[in-house]
């Protein structure tokens, strides 16, 4: 069986309000393997963008091991997890996040100022940029592109650098449903014409049905974790006993003494 690409074991991550502590990822053990294709839901305040961060090694956790291609990460220095982002994570954000002075090849090629120099770097971006359907607008800057374009940038400027994983937050958030589903289609097209490794985090159900795995959050913890076919698929999706696991930590908050807050 192949290494996870990421494991996370008793993840928690707590923040302090005032004199109450806040546990937006409390406890989560969770294994990413090569290839899956895969999303985190929630409502809001669940804890899924805290994961994701953790798991990109953007944020440290207050207690628990993440491990990156099977050695932790906990430890770390700045540098140290910088670097591990630079080879190892591609990111693409709900905001698209592109420079607006640069064009599509520029913004993709970004990321590689900052790691060891490719001298195929932009050609390596114009074939990424042909792999996400832009091969007409290379030389366009943001503001002449679509949402759904700007995206697709973002998406290649992911993968220049050949990660191990992809974590997309909230990718289709700023999208019609007619260009997030292209979206989606070409993301599902990377995974498996190019192995591409691929957790999404989203609020929408339509987003995690076109995924092969779903794991559910509720209170910073793992609520369901399915694969399709699996008999837990559609409560996964639809999130049937969230209500009442939130209702079961807000009791036991009251009960400790504290006031649940939301991340």
């Amino acid at each position: 069986m192949n290494q996870p690409i990421l494991r996370a074991s008793d993840l928690v991550k707590t923040y302090r309000r005032g004199t109450a502590e806040v546990h937006a990822v409390d406890g989560i053990s969770l294994e990413i393997a090569p290839g899956e294709l895969m999303a985190i839901m929630g409502r809001s305040g669940s804890g899924k963008t805290t994961l994701l961060d953790l798991l990109g090694c953007l944020l440290r956790p207050t207690s628990g091991d993440l491990a990156v291609d099977g050695s932790s990460v906990i430890g770390a220095s700045d540098g140290e997890l910088a670097a591990i982002r630079q080879a190892r994570i591609g990111f693409v954000f709900q905001e698209f996040n592109l420079i607006p002075a640069l064009n599509a090849v520029e913004n993709v090629m970004l990321p590689l100022r900052y790691g060891p120099r490719r001298r195929d770097g932009q050609a390596r971006a114009r074939e990424l940029l042909m792999l996400v359907g832009l091969a007409d607008r290379v030389n366009h800057r943001p503001s002449e592109l679509s949402g759904g374009e700007q995206q697709r940038v973002a998406i290649a400027r992911a993968l220049v650098n050949d990660p191990g994983v992809v974590l997309a937050d909230e990718p289709t958030g700023e999208l019609d449903s007619t260009t997030a589903a292209d979206l989606l289609a070409m993301l599902r097209r990377l995974n498996v014409e190019r192995g591409v490794t691929i957790v999404i985090v989203t609020h929408d159900p339509g987003v995690a049905r076109s995924t092969d795995r779903v794991v559910r959050l509720s209170d910073g913890r793992v609520v369901t974790d399915a694969r399709r076919g699996d008999g837990a698929w559609r409560a996964a999706l639809d999130g049937e006993g969230e209500r009442e696991g939130g209702a079961l930590a807000r009791l036991a908050a009251r009960i400790a003494g504290r006031a649940p807050g939301r991340v």
